[in-house]
């Protein structure tokens, strides 16, 4: 039967492992020293994939901090120490480096296949609890992640230290990114699939309408034109372009309304007497983001997409963007 606790208690129990475990993150900061910079050193100056290896909870943080360095621009992956004595050890090759989490440094899995890690001559760097340990010093270079106290109440659960173990990992991940001058654009190419992925990577010549699509008159078209191409096209407006094909103007569902106003047959009226001259345009080249940002910045719900000569070659509006996931 579970006792009756009341909720302060609860509270304090949940506040006293948040401070443990702070204070373990905390301590962690004096540890970034030689030995990370070794660690860091081997990892920069890997020829082939940084290989990352625990049991247990340290291998589901090892999991983790191989996704971290493969999509900061560090080529990584995780191996589970057991699998790696029945065949997987055969992913590892002379010119990775193994990354082995254990907080103990004595897991017997890792211990178990030290010896063919070490005879196939890749780097070893461990995060272990014990620099004293059977890994640790087996290790080419190792950085202590040991904390004073686990915040499990039983002192059995990994908690603090497996905190630590990750924060660490992110610690090399970041150094490493900045040392390889990993940019904003390399990370997205790594998450075409995220919003940041589609901002970054996306062009206007990627979502716009081109050809037969783009909706377009002449200039000495008549409005009444001009409303059959916004109508057959359904992006809200019409380009007005000379006889190279050069953007003069756009027409558009708005203007139509504001032209109603006035006395007289307006279908008959020639398109360039009541176009907008002027008009907001974008070049193809240009990121998706930038033409959302346009379009926000000055109230207008579609562009124009032209070439260097200001020949119109796409068109594209707010439902393009919203489509393309920008929205």
């Amino acid at each position: 039967m579970i006792p009756t606790i009341d909720d302060q208690k609860l509270r304090r129990d949940g506040q006293n492992v948040v401070r443990i475990e702070a204070e373990a993150v905390a301590s962690l900061a004096e540890r970034i020293d030689g030995h990370f910079v070794a660690a860091c050193r081997l990892m920069l100056g890997c020829a082939g994939r940084i290989v990352v290896t625990g049991m247990g909870k340290s291998g589901h943080i090892g999991g983790k901090i191989a996704a971290t360095l493969a999509s900061t621009g560090s080529p990584a992956f995780f191996v589970h120490p057991g699998e790696a004595s029945h065949g997987d050890l055969g992913m590892i090759t002379p010119k990775d480096v193994v990354l082995a989490l254990s907080n103990s440094g004595e897991t017997a899995e890792l211990l178990t296949i030290l010896p063919l890690i070490k005879r196939l001559g890749a780097a070893l760097v461990a995060l272990t609890g014990n620099p004293g340990s059977t890994l640790a010093r087996q290790a080419d270079a190792h950085i202590d992640t040991g904390v004073r106290e686990e915040a499990c109440t039983l002192g059995l659960a990994p908690t603090s230290s497996t905190t630590a173990a990750l924060v660490m990992g992110d610690a090399l991940a970041v150094a490493l990114l900045e040392a390889r001058g990993f940019t904003r654009e390399a990370f997205a190419l790594s998450h075409p699939g995220g919003s940041l992925g589609r901002r970054l990577l996306l062009r206007v010549s990627d979502i716009m309408h081109s050809g037969e699509a783009i909706p377009a008159v002449a200039e000495s078209a008549l409005v009444r034109d001009a409303v059959l191409q916004i109508t057959a096209k359904k992006l809200g407006m019409t380009a007005v372009v000379g006889a190279q094909n050069q953007v003069l103007g756009i027409f558009t569902d708005g203007d139509l309304r504001r032209l109603f106003e006035c006395a007289g047959d307006v279908r008959a009226t020639p398109v360039a007497q009541v176009m907008t001259t002027g008009c907001t345009l974008i070049q193809a080249d240009r990121l998706a983001a930038e033409a959302l940002h346009v379009m926000e910045d000055r109230r207008i719900n579609a562009l124009l997409v032209v070439d260097e000569d200001n020949r119109l070659i796409g068109a594209l509006n707010m439902h393009d963007l919203l489509r393309a996931g920008l929205l």
